[in-house]
């Protein structure tokens, strides 16, 4: 309208269609339309004001549409299919796969671009309105991971992916980022500690997306916590507050954070290991990212946290929430939860039941609902298993508990022959005879203890100190017998030598 405004100023000091179009760098033609425009509405008298853009711009667009009604209309291509393609786009059809379907059903041979410029006329959309949010000092930080840059270690020469996490405050945007190798519970946790210690402050609330590692179930009005993360949250003393579902707009000024990382920090640096970038990630944020001037606030976001923000925020605890992840599983026969590739024993009563596993640092707590069941030391070794001798059944507790060791001391207390058979049951170098002994041992309970004694007595003389052969002796009551075979022998009349033995010079006759 400025320009139809000045083009028909011109034409009432008198100029021609040819100066003003030469000038005004527009066709003559339509300098010729603006003039019949504005003498039929006598607008090119001196004496009378020129109007104002709103009736200009109300006569032009009449007079462009009375010009064009004469003229033949583009018809589209797919203007024939309008209904069907509609239907389709209402299903969510991509574009390319609606040009497909129409050539295989009418031969359609028009471009997919003809299909865009259809829809774009026929389903007008509508813009998005965005709206700034401002949020009081230390109310609120917003988190967020981001892709980070892929690291070889120079030791290992491993080669693997990373993460950037960053926690930025919402009103200074003051931020904290750290490299990480995953987006597990552990390293979640354990960066929002890294991040609170870094701020020396905890902010009121955290706004997040919705992770797995946060949230295990995501939904727009009552959306399920991750149990560790809420721990987490009610040790530090903050609100959690997951963005809607799909809607990451709601934190943007962290979206705006991880953006500015990934195209200021990542290029152009060379990373050997994450506790290598992790030293120049800290350091920049502390330089070059700290005291820059950010283009919302004006301001530096250091200067703005260190000057305002970071007395403002809750303080730390006095001591540190235990960073602990939650994990359920269901105890096998063999009386052990796995987790990580670890085995825990827990009370052998609890076969087949689901038990929550609370993971720390240093310790596994099994849990039966609410009910502390066991405790271990957390092993890290593949393969490696922490078993409490009490978990087990008592068969099994008791063969462990009656090991070589305590079956020689009971033999021992038993009697010699009783000692003896149990050591030459022992010194078999075929067979393990442990189960054997203890079940020689516990004859003593049936029998007594004289009795097995003088029943591994026999069997020693009879040269078969055996389990079974002992058991046989105290059955048929021959323990008490008196020992026939030492009797002969010491009754024989040949001491000295065989009834039918001959020297070699007997030999020779």
């Amino acid at each position: 309208m400025y320009e139809v405004r000045q083009i028909i100023q011109r034409l009432r000091l008198g100029e021609t269609d040819r100066s003003i179009a030469r000038s005004q760098r527009v066709g003559r033609h339509k300098v010729a339309q603006i003039r019949a425009l504005a003498a039929g509405q006598n607008w090119l008298d001196a004496a009378s004001p020129i109007p104002d853009d709103a009736l200009i711009a109300a006569h032009t667009q009449s007079s462009a549409r009375s010009r064009s009604a004469g003229t033949t209309p583009n018809t589209s291509s797919v203007e024939a299919y309008r209904e069907e393609i509609l239907a389709w786009h209402q299903q969510d059809i991509p574009v390319t796969a609606m040009r497909q379907a129409l050539v295989r059903k009418y031969g359609y041979s028009g471009s997919v671009h003809a299909l865009h410029r259809f829809l774009r006329r026929a389903v007008p959309t509508r813009p998005a309105a965005t709206v700034m949010l401002d949020f009081a000092v230390g109310e609120q930080a917003q988190v967020d991971f981001g892709s980070g840059p892929l690291i070889t270690d120079r030791q290992t020469g491993e080669t693997f992916k990373t993460w950037f996490f960053v926690m930025t405050l919402a009103w200074s945007r003051h931020q904290y980022a750290e490299v990480v190798r995953d987006q597990s519970v552990a390293t979640w946790l354990a960066c929002h500690r890294h991040a609170f210690e870094w701020f020396n402050g905890v902010p009121r609330k955290v706004r997040i997306d919705n992770p797995k590692c946060a949230i295990t179930k995501a939904c727009y009005y009552e959306p399920t916590v991750q149990r560790a993360y809420g721990e987490l949250a009610l040790g530090y003393g903050f609100i959690i507050d997951p963005c809607p579902v799909a809607d990451p707009a709601k934190k943007g000024r962290v979206e705006a954070g991880v953006k500015y990382i990934k195209g200021n920090f990542a290029p152009l640096r060379e990373f050997h290991s994450v506790a290598q970038a992790n030293e120049q990630l800290q350091a920049w944020v502390m330089g070059e990212a700290g005291n820059r001037v950010h283009g919302s606030t004006r301001e530096r976001p250091l200067t703005r946290f260190l000057a305002t923000e970071q007395a403002l925020l809750q303080a730390l605890p006095d001591i540190a929430p235990t960073c602990a992840t939650w994990a359920k599983a269901k105890l096998h026969p063999n009386g052990h939860v796995q987790h990580d590739y670890c085995s825990y024993s827990a009370p052998f009563h609890l076969i087949h039941q689901t038990l929550w596993l609370e993971i720390t640092p240093d310790t596994v707590r099994l849990y039966l609902e609410h009910e502390l069941v066991a405790i271990h030391p957390r092993r890290f070794k593949r393969g490696e298993r922490s078993t409490v001798d009490d978990h087990l059944p008592p068969d099994a507790q008791a063969y462990l508990m009656r090991d070589p060791q305590w079956c020689l001391t009971q033999a021992k207390a038993v009697g010699p022959a009783c000692l003896a058979v149990v050591e030459s049951l022992f010194a078999h170098r075929v067979l393990d005879h442990l189960r054997a002994v203890q079940g020689l041992l516990r004859l003593a309970d049936q029998y007594s203890r004289a009795r097995l004694d003088a029943a591994c007595s026999r069997a020693l003389n009879f040269g078969t100190p055996a389990y079974r052969t002992i058991k046989q002796i105290l059955k048929d009551g021959l323990d008490g017998q008196p020992d026939l075979l030492a009797a002969a022998v010491l009754e024989a009349p040949y001491l000295n030598g065989g009834r039918f033995s001959r020297t070699p010079a007997d030999r020779l006759h």
